[in-house]
């Protein structure tokens, strides 16, 4: 298997109990469950027989076997979805080259996104694991200034040196930016919460502890980076549609209004 699209979705969740199986309706005024949405990207990408859905709860299971797609039971355990993601692997009858973890709250994800990601990784082989991130314009960046404004964990931004490697994740809007015009180009870059790994490093990072600083942050990929793993970031170009994930309740409406 050259590939594995593994999307993993958990039930519960603090901010957003249930939020896979929460029904988003698009302009033509079908509803289709988060996990559907987000499946309907990566088919966008790759056959359905490379994309698995890898949950710890039943109903998840089911609504993902409904619309015909193959879901994996995962133990409960699993503190994120890149531990999530080790567990389904092991799973799997043959051992993918690059596997691609695409983020179960991310249905606006362009399916070149993807196609980007796997390009570098495989013009990199000394490249571990790899991760997008896109340049903000006026209304990410407002979008993730209003969320730290009102007090709500809304997007991920990244900061990298010129090599490309990460240097930093945070929940807050990093580089910090004094008050006035916005800089052009924009220094600030959104993570887009898709990852991609080699088989090595992903195991390896399933027995990793949690580290410190991906406790705090809260955010899965710090773990490679306090274990000395490089992490790639691969600049994407969104082509002028807007990229946001579903981090709470009021993105719905947002993300709604751009489906299709």
């Amino acid at each position: 298997m050259k590939r594995a699209v593994i999307i993993p979705a958990r039930y519960q969740s603090v901010r957003f109990p249930g939020k896979p199986l929460t029904p988003l309706r698009g302009q033509s005024g079908a509803a289709k469950p988060l996990v559907q949405r987000t499946w309907d990207c990566a088919r966008q990408f790759c056959d359905a027989h490379e994309i698995f859905v890898a949950t710890d709860d039943l109903r998840i299971a089911k609504a993902v076997r409904g619309f015909g797609g193959q879901a994996l039971m995962t133990p409960a355990s699993c503190s994120n979805g890149t531990e999530r993601c080790a567990a389904a692997v092991e799973q799997l009858p043959h051992l993918p080259e690059i596997i691609i973890n695409l983020q179960g709250d991310a249905p606006l994800t362009p399916h070149w996104f993807l196609a980007d990601l796997e390009a570098a990784m495989q013009a990199n082989p000394a490249a571990q694991m790899a991760t997008p991130v896109l340049r903000c314009d006026a209304q990410t960046y407002g979008l993730l200034r209003a969320d730290r404004v009102a007090g709500r964990v809304g997007g991920t931004t990244a900061v990298f040196g010129a090599d490309g490697q990460a240097l930093y994740f945070s929940k807050e809007v990093l580089p910090f930016l004094p008050d006035g015009p916005l800089p052009v180009p924009c220094p600030v870059f959104h993570h887009v919460g898709v990852y991609a790994y080699r088989p090595d490093a992903l195991a390896a990072y399933a027995r990793w502890p949690l580290g410190r600083l991906e406790s705090l942050e809260g955010l899965e990929q710090l773990r490679f980076l306090e274990n000395g793993v490089a992490v790639h970031c691969v600049e994407v170009n969104a082509r002028g549609r807007l990229f946001w994930e579903l981090n709470n309740p009021s993105d719905v409406a947002r993300i709604e209004s751009v489906l299709p």
